[in-house]
């Protein structure tokens, strides 16, 4: 399959979620794993805002940018925060050259093999509802052609996880990213019980239950919460 192809897939998949009946979970992580396969970066985490002007983590390809998302919350430092607070993306910024930038945030980034970090903006008519990082292995730079993909894609995303064509009332862009966000806490909940009971990582845990999902056409949130409540054992199935 060629790049142009997956391309034309990855966008008629987010655009299908235009409909009144779509999983917010279901389209972010989709969205951090198009991310990876497409933009030449090894994770990808997602952010949403809280609306009283601060962020959550609602989405992440892996635990291990999972667990630095979470440290840049808790130290209020490093490229999402920046991205989002300004609305502008953040690109190509090298572990060594952000230092000055963001001292705690770095150190901890190296010591999780992170060389590079980019942070794209989640929003729709000039409004920031979220952010998205993208962190490489490498220096390898972003192309202008990748960064201009990667915003087309969290364009599109934010337009399917707001659910409206024309306008968006306060309370609903507050339920929306709220379930997205309260989703995530359930998903967590579920790869902790799976990963005790099958003795693997999250990582692997979080691939059993998308994969179980996927091959059934379930949404992740339905298999996550089948895996908590007991009644889908994934325990000996392959990741």
């Amino acid at each position: 399959m060629t790049r142009e192809t997956r391309l034309a897939e990855v966008f008629i998949t987010l655009a299908d979620t235009l409909t009144d009946d779509f999983d917010a979970t279901d389209l972010l992580h989709y969205l951090a794993d198009a991310c990876v396969e497409l933009l030449n970066v090894d994770a990808a985490g997602i952010m949403l805002t809280d609306l009283r002007g601060g962020l959550r983590l609602a989405a992440s390809s892996s635990e291990r940018i999972r667990n630095l998302e979470l440290f840049e919350l808790q130290i209020d430092e490093g490229p999402c925060l920046d991205c989002f607070r300004s609305g502008q993306p953040v690109t190509n910024a090298t572990i060594t050259e952000a230092e000055d930038r963001w001292p705690r945030f770095v150190g901890v980034a190296a010591e999780a093999g992170v060389q590079s970090t980019h942070a794209l903006p989640l929003r729709l008519r000039g409004d920031v509802v979220g952010a998205m990082n993208l962190v490489s292995n490498d220096t390898t730079l972003m192309t202008d052609a990748d960064v201009a993909l990667g915003q087309a894609l969290a364009d599109m995303a934010t337009i399917s996880l707001l659910q409206d064509r024309s306008s968006i009332a306060k309370t609903d862009l507050a339920e929306q990213l709220q379930t997205a966000l309260n989703n995530r806490v359930l998903i967590e909940q579920a790869k902790g019980m799976l990963a005790g009971q099958a003795n693997i990582t999250p990582d692997e845990a979080f691939d059993r239950i998308r994969n179980h999902a996927r091959s059934n056409n379930n949404k992740l949130l339905t298999d996550a919460q089948n895996v908590i409540n007991g009644t889908l054992d994934l325990s000996s199935q392959p990741a």
